[in-house]
């Protein structure tokens, strides 16, 4: 495929997406209709979707509307292409501009601006304060490819080693002793011996950080209370001796850890909710609670986009019940640590303060957030002290 015609199939993309189609369902389905296309043109025609998901506000108010043509006319705007070059109408390209098609550089507001919804931006600002310009600009751009060096099977530096015998170039990121930044051919990552053996893993850098700061040493029994893939299991088993479960209140999510965890070489006791009271307490009960994904949004962009006012509200009461539900799982003396991917103060300190202020048998041990300008996604975790 040529660069526009690339062009052309993410605008019919997007338009699937504006009408209601998840971003994942639009491109699998449009490459399942498309067999001529290859790996790279797939990858390539990905790319402008999610640059477009990224700023979806600023690209509908310069390229002049939300469907697929004029969101991808604003987002080549802004990356500084010429249009013309583009918009040719020759073989599968898109066809050529109208003369009230052509850009004309408006004023944006804040929201256009920082691509965060309006609703949004008093929320935005009270929570990270002079850094939300900062972290809006981040979020508007894509994110780094972070994996995890799986200590008990080898070292960082042996990782790297092993991921530049297969061509694939990456670097220790500071935010944790086993991340690993990739810097080059990170789409080679899944074929890569050191991901099928399980000497890595894919794992944001400020993910990991947020494991290292959980109080592992102490704990012989340890519960991930929303453990979904098994990430963060796999992470402090991987730091850890101990016995380690892992639950879920949708089971389905679970479904790839056992292999993973074999892959890994570690053990992992999954467990249904009927089976939580019988088998704990636990020593180090992690609940790493659903949220908005605002830490997230320039890997996930159309969550930005998705939540409104009435989901962040059942979102909060969703966390408030998850520490409701888990307090009564950790052992006399045990910590219960809470963790969210977002930035909101309403997800993170909000739900701290609340929690402690009905229990006076728990204190708060450690607090600790994350934004992207750590160099990873934006986290959230607090480690509460049973007492």
């Amino acid at each position: 495929m040529t660069p526009a015609a690339r062009i052309q199939a993410a605008i019919e993309i997007l338009d699937q997406i504006a009408a209601g189609e998840p971003a994942e369902k639009a491109l699998t389905s449009w490459a399942r209709s498309a067999r001529y296309a290859g790996s790279k043109d797939r990858a390539a025609i990905r790319d402008h979707v999610f640059d477009v998901l990224r700023q979806k506000l600023s690209c509908a108010a310069i390229g002049g509307g939300l469907n697929g043509r004029a969101l991808m006319i604003g987002s080549l705007t802004q990356a500084g292409t010429d249009l013309d070059s583009v918009f040719t109408g020759e073989g599968h390209a898109p066809s050529p501009l109208a003369d009230d098609e052509r850009p004309d550089a408006p004023a944006l507001d804040v929201a256009e601006a920082w691509d965060i919804p309006e609703w949004l931006l008093p929320l935005w600002q009270s929570s990270l304060g002079d850094k939300a310009a900062e972290v809006a600009e981040i979020q508007r751009h894509r994110a780094p490819v972070f994996l995890r060096a799986n200590l008990r099977r080898t070292t960082t530096e042996e990782a790297i080693m092993a991921l530049a015998a297969q061509e694939i170039t990456a670097q220790p990121h500071p935010l944790s002793p086993s991340a690993i930044e990739v810097t080059g051919n990170a789409r080679r990552i899944k074929q890569a011996p050191a991901y099928l053996t399980g000497e890595v893993e894919l794992q944001d850098a400020a993910s990991q950080a947020l494991v290292d700061a959980l109080p592992l040493a102490d704990a012989s029994k340890v519960l991930d209370y929303c453990a979904g893939g098994g990430g963060k299991t796999l992470a402090m088993a991987a730091l850890s001796s101990a016995t380690m479960h892992a639950h879920d209140a949708n089971p389905r999510r679970m479904k790839d850890l056992p292999d993973r965890a074999e892959r890994a070489g570690i053990a992992v006791r999954l467990l249904k909710t009927n089976e939580l009271k019988e088998t704990g307490p636990f020593d180090l009960v992690l609940c790493d609670a659903p949220c908005s994904g605002s830490g997230s949004w320039r890997r996930a962009p159309e969550g930005k986009w998705r939540l409104t006012p009435g989901v962040l509200d059942e979102v909060t009461g969703i966390q408030a019940q998850i520490l409701e539900d888990a307090a009564p799982l950790v052992v006399s003396g045990g910590a219960l640590a809470y963790a969210t991917c977002s930035v909101l103060s309403v997800e993170n300190q909000d739900q701290i303060e609340a929690f402690l202020s009905a229990r006076l048998d728990w204190t708060l041990e450690t607090e600790r957030s994350f934004t992207p300008l750590d160099g990873g996604d934006g986290f959230f975790v607090a480690v509460l002290r049973k007492s």
